[in-house]
């Protein structure tokens, strides 16, 4: 498997040009953080956090939304009546309200994410407000972690350095990514902690039990706009279409 540790990443492409598939496929990494004991342990401790982005959320648009998607589905035949679509976009938007909020919650105080991008390179807040839908978020994802929406499924997996190697330690993760791999963020992090070796690993076989829980948070979400593609496109998986 093809390693990206010492990719030299092209210079980011112009906000416009942020790819959002309208369908998205999520690809597994792994991360090997590797250097001196003490730098890791600091490391560990700035990527530690909730794994949660603060977005503010445009309910009403995302009611109406939904709405749309049940009174008129693609497939033209509509399996529910207007008054029942309605009422279900209406409990849609609560749910996904509800659950936003109990992620919220625990911002301040959950480190269970090993790996989460929103502490070690936030989004600006004028960011935050527009929504994670917004073309210009997408844009600032993509300028500044190389993907366009936040990783899923993060977990720590255990150390594989050798033992031999004193005063050294390592930090392993797991998390599958939007489409491309997080190759601005990890070339930030290269600059940002010289001392340390980062070693992002993508494994394009498993695009099959990729993990796709968009349904929690956007369930019947629209697809989204679709700019060009870049002139450059670092760390790229062969594009396969899963349900």
């Amino acid at each position: 498997m093809p390693s990206v540790s010492g990719m030299v990443a092209a210079a980011p492409t112009p906000p416009e040009a942020a790819l959002a598939p309208a369908h998205t496929d999520w690809l597994r990494h792994t991360l090997a953080v590797t250097g001196p004991t003490a730098v890791v342990e600091r490391f560990q401790a700035a990527a530690a956090g909730a794994g949660v982005v603060p977005w503010l959320l445009d309910l009403d648009r995302m009611e109406e939304d939904w709405f749309l998607a049940l009174a008129a589905p693609p497939e033209g035949e509509r399996a529910i009546s207007l008054a029942g679509a309605r009422i279900l976009a209406r409990r849609l938007r609560d749910a996904a309200h509800a659950n936003h909020q109990r992620a919220l919650a625990r911002l301040d105080t959950d480190r269970r994410c090993p790996f989460d991008l929103q502490r070690l390179l936030p989004v600006p807040p004028a960011i935050l407000r527009l929504g994670p839908e917004d073309p210009a978020s997408r844009a600032w994802l993509w300028a500044h972690w190389g993907t366009t929406r936040a990783l899923r499924h993060v977990r720590a997996l255990p150390a594989e350095l050798d033992g031999r190697r004193r005063r050294m330690a390592e930090l392993r993760v797991e998390f599958w990514s939007a489409d491309w791999s997080p190759w601005q963020a990890l070339r930030r992090l290269r600059r940002d902690w010289p001392d340390l070796t980062l070693d992002l690993r993508p494994h394009y076989g498993d695009a099959a039990a990729a993990a796709s829980d968009t349904a929690i948070a956007h369930p019947l979400r629209t697809p989204s706009r679709q700019p060009g593609p870049p002139a450059t496109r670092p760390t790229k998986r062969p594009r396969t279409r899963h349900g």
